[in-house]
């Protein structure tokens, strides 16, 4: 079935939030802080503090998938609450590489569904776009959210569930 979607992660009050690993710019010097949590109605929490301190100015998380086929699949729908920021979805076909495939969305403050298709997700690292062609691998071994707006700002990003169809 062309439209049959496949669930990559659906928080609920079960959720074990170790499940998923933070990483800020205190890997380089930097003070952001993020953490993740489950709410008492079982999405997930993506909290905390971004700083351009100490040349930082991002916080993420990210959980490993467990080599998902992407195949007869075009896009990612995320089901999220922000607050009004941009943040990147980040994909990586391959645990190994030191790069990852991004989509930037900005949020709403309302729960919204968030499609991104999945050949519109260009390779970046550090930050930086890189010359090759955009997602066209067979599987997903890792997803993250990322934010980064280059300010001082804290943020807060619920997350019901992340889909594949």
């Amino acid at each position: 079935m062309p439209n049959e979607k496949h669930t990559l992660y659906d928080f609920n009050k079960n959720t074990d939030p170790d499940d998923w690993v933070i990483v800020d710019d205190r890997v380089m010097g930097g003070v952001s802080q993020g953490a993740m949590d489950v709410s008492d109605d079982g999405h997930g929490i993506f909290t905390g503090d971004v700083s351009t301190a100490n040349n930082g100015g991002f916080s993420s998380v990210y959980y490993h998938s467990n080599n998902i086929k992407t195949a007869g699949k075009s896009k990612i729908v995320l089901r999220v609450k922000g607050d009004g920021k941009t943040y990147q979805f980040r994909v990586k076909d391959n645990n190994e590489h030191y790069y990852s495939f991004i989509k930037k969305f900005k949020t709403s403050g309302q729960w919204e569904t968030i499609e991104i298709n999945l050949n519109d997700m260009y390779a970046s690292f550090r930050g930086r776009r890189l010359d090759m062609p955009n997602f066209e691998g067979d599987r997903i071994e890792e997803i993250r959210f990322l934010i980064a707006n280059k300010k001082n700002e804290s943020f807060k990003l619920l997350i019901d569930k992340i889909e594949m169809e």
